[in-house]
């Protein structure tokens, strides 16, 4: 999900209403904070300071970098955004080294082999590959970028929404207007539009459209599991087809994260939780004074 003025500025007034603490910046949805059924969690504390943990839940955490602004995990890539805009990625354990790979980058997504930016113009760029691949630029006039598999989702500074399925130089194909977010996941479009609504789709680009909630200001999609924060600061999540039931998870919540059988979620007061299992899965703590988390 990404960071944009709406969605912010809705974060701000849901945490501000719930009289919820926040520790660093009201950020109810940041970029790529959902993965794939990895195993590896990361988290940006209030200090800027970025660590990852791999394994299980109680596993200890490998601090990253500093100076971050966002964090973004896949497989066994790390990526994170600093706040003077430039891009490092490393992949293989978690003390491998850094590649600068972009500056001038208000965004980045990761997803297998891709790494996306939208640089700070508004311009698009993917590589597919290793970390030294060419980059190549998508679209133009772009709020969000989002990775999955050998699909790239955009939402345009005007709210449209479009996907592309293939190579980097697939078509664009248009799914929606008045798009605040998009989010992919396998076969799954997700958005949710400035009224609230979610809405999700399974199958080809042009599949039709399930709504799935109102007062939405986060959608993550992650395998068959949909979760939506609502501005309530209710986190809620369900698993299996479109019409699944909701089950709640969380109250006083300023973001969720899903990942395979993983649901994270990041609270009013700076505590990041993860459970691993069914949906009724005991929470693990894993850090306070969280800004951000991620999972794999």
């Amino acid at each position: 999900m990404s960071v944009n003025g709406k969605l912010l500025s809705v974060a701000v007034t849901a945490v501000t209403a719930l009289g919820l603490v926040c520790v660093g910046p009201a950020v109810a949805a940041p970029t790529t904070v959902s993965g794939d059924g990895g195993n590896r969690v990361g988290v940006v504390q209030g200090d800027g300071v970025a660590s990852v943990r791999q394994g299980a839940l109680d596993a200890p955490l490998f601090r990253q970098h500093e100076n971050v602004k966002q964090i973004a995990l896949t497989g066994n890539r790390v990526g994170i955004l600093t706040d003077a805009g430039v891009v490092w990625v490393k992949e293989g354990g978690l003390s491998a080294g850094w590649v600068r790979e972009s500056t001038n980058v208000k965004q980045l997504a990761l997803a297998g082999d891709r790494i996306g930016v939208v640089k700070a113009g508004g311009e698009a760029y993917v590589k597919d590959g290793g970390l030294g691949a060419a980059w190549v630029l998508e679209a133009r006039n772009v709020n969000e970028l989002e990775l999955s598999g050998d699909r790239i989702g955009v939402v345009t500074g005007v709210g449209v929404a479009s996907v592309k399925q293939g190579g980097l130089g697939a078509a664009w194909v248009r799914q929606s207007v008045n798009v605040v977010d998009i989010d992919l996941s396998g076969t799954r479009i997700g958005l949710f539009q400035a009224n609230g609504a979610a809405w999700v789709k399974e199958g080809a680009l042009t599949a039709a459209w399930v709504k799935e909630a109102d007062h939405v200001i986060q959608l993550e999609l992650s395998g068959n599991r949909i979760g939506v924060l609502q501005d309530t600061g209710v986190a809620q999540v369900k698993q299996g087809a479109l019409n699944a039931p909701w089950a709640q998870q969380s109250d006083n919540t300023i973001q969720i994260a899903l990942s395979g059988h993983r649901i994270g979620i990041l609270k009013g007061s700076g505590a990041a939780h993860v459970k691993e299992g069914a949906l009724d899965a005991p929470w693990v703590l894993q850090a306070e004074r969280v800004t951000e988390l991620a999972l794999s």
